[in-house]
């Protein structure tokens, strides 16, 4: 589709009502808001796939590239029947003749921690006769970005809970924190884009994800290698067919079937299709020479109920569902008790957990686990699209406004600030100066354009042109 088309109806008659002789916008992107508690600062990322997948590459492939005659006609014939007018589009002709975006774009670099209310870039018109395309891009950009700076945020902070209970429960253990949030959200995301961006940004934060494409989206659009770094992972694990086609009668067979198919590595088996705890108490101690003699870890997956509950226990009339998985995989499989006091189970054998887990079970499963005596680090959890589709712009308030425009040769600051409002909606005013004060970022509005040049916004991209091509790898570390 031409990208022009990919946008709000309304942005159609801005051109002609801004003020005349109006010849630069300038607009910035920034999280205005936070809806989840305790989260202050929203992770920058997904602006580099923006730039290369529109900017670039549909850009050229369904506007530049085509001829002038059968985009302006194509646009023209949706515009005139959607508006109901005869649409003077010598505006996108004479985009068309110039053969790129005369639009540049100033970021902090991706996978920066950014405050609320700051700043991540801003969008500037760099010929006068575009003016009216800084905040033509709005609509668009807004529906790509902010999903992923929101599930990068989400996932960081499931990264920073792990970590925290790791180095209280198994400080040696700290580098299986890549593996322990794995992302399980891409069938139920909103489409195919969705989990890519989505998944993109989990996999900031954590290595394991069963979100495929992101390792060719992070290949295609972030320089990274499969074949030469650890992009994202996963292990043979099963799903309730497989488990129903062994029948119920003979479930342990499966499982002995499944051991016996898979000598070696990690593998995971769903376990709630009938009888959890049956598996748990029953099957897994006939089994358990055969999984000692494995040369890996069979991890056993729970998928209903209360997440908390399953995996560390409940008062609960049966001791059973009392004790939870964890403490019943320890009676069965036994273990060690590290330096710091804590039960970590046999490396033969784990758990997993990917039903319904948001931050507050993550936290409160690690919190039960560390009352009990048993390492954090014992179980993984599957974070899916009860996590990360249940978001919206306005989970972290994101907004793209306009703050400085010039008219007549004349610099104006420009501003909203409704009195109906709580101040979330509060913009900044003119030109932005981005700065770093007690490793914590802040900015200056109201600046001149000398100023606002020494800011710390790098340009990454003026005139159709990608200036900064970061890695995946540079971008994690930097979050790290």
């Amino acid at each position: 589709m031409n990208p022009l088309l990919l946008t709000d109806g309304y942005k159609l008659g801005h051109r002609e009502q801004y003020p005349q002789g109006t010849s630069l916008v300038y607009s910035n992107w920034t999280p205005r808001k936070s809806r989840i508690e305790g989260v202050d600062k929203v992770v920058f990322f997904g602006l580099q796939y923006f730039i290369k997948e529109y900017l670039i590459k549909q850009f050229d492939a369904h506007f530049f590239n085509l001829p002038k005659q059968e985009v302006v006609a194509e646009y023209k014939r949706y515009v005139d029947h959607y508006l109901g007018v005869d649409y003077d589009i010598s505006h996108i002709e004479k985009l068309h003749d110039l053969g790129y975006l005369p639009i540049e774009i100033k970021a902090l670099p991706e996978g920066s921690e950014v405050p609320i209310r700051v700043p991540m870039f801003t969008l500037v018109n760099t010929i006068p006769d575009f003016f009216w395309l800084t905040n033509y891009l709005e609509t668009l950009l807004s529906n790509v970005i902010w999903q992923p700076c929101t599930s990068a945020t989400i996932a960081s902070q499931y990264q920073k809970i792990l970590l925290s209970f790791a180095q209280q429960t198994d400080r040696d253990n700290t580098g299986f924190i890549t593996w322990q949030g794995h992302d399980f959200s891409m069938r139920g995301m909103s489409g195919t884009e969705s989990s890519i961006l989505s998944g993109m940004g989990h996999a900031l934060s954590f290595s394991g994800s069963d979100t495929l494409p992101v390792a060719k989206a992070f290949e295609t659009y972030y320089g990274a290698d499969v074949t030469k770094e650890l992009v994202i992972g996963s292990v043979n694990a099963t799903e309730h067919s497989v488990m129903c086609a062994g029948r119920k009668d003979d479930e342990i067979g499966t499982f002995r079937r499944l051991l016996n198919t898979y000598p070696t590595g990690i593998l995971s088996v769903v376990s709630d299709t009938w009888d959890l705890w049956k598996v748990v108490t029953d099957y897994l101690p006939q089994l358990k020479e055969e999984i000692l003699a494995r040369d890996g870890k069979l991890v056993i997956r729970p998928d209903s109920g209360d997440p908390v509950d399953i995996i560390c226990g409940c008062d609960h009339d049966d001791p059973i569902i009392a004790k939870g998985v964890i403490e019943l995989l320890w009676d069965t499989f036994g273990g060690t008790t590290n330096d710091q006091g804590y039960k970590v189970l046999n490396p033969k054998i784990g758990a997993i957990y990917g039903d319904s887990i948001t931050l507050e079970r993550a936290t409160q499963i690690c919190e039960r686990l560390k009352e009990k005596g048993f390492a954090s680090t014992n179980v993984v959890l599957g974070i899916g699209s009860f996590t990360y589709q249940y978001n919206t712009r306005d989970t972290f308030g994101f907004a793209m406004k306009a703050t400085y425009v010039e008219v007549n040769g004349e610099g104006r600051e420009i501003y909203k600030d409704p009195v109906t409002d709580d101040g979330t909606k509060k913009s900044a005013k003119g030109l932005i100066y981005l700065y770093e004060e007690d490793d914590t970022l802040k900015f200056k509005d109201q600046v001149s354009k000398a100023q606002e040049k020494e800011g710390l916004f790098r340009t990454v991209f003026k005139d159709g042109k990608l200036l900064i091509d970061e890695e995946l790898s540079s971008i994690r570390q930097r979050l790290a």
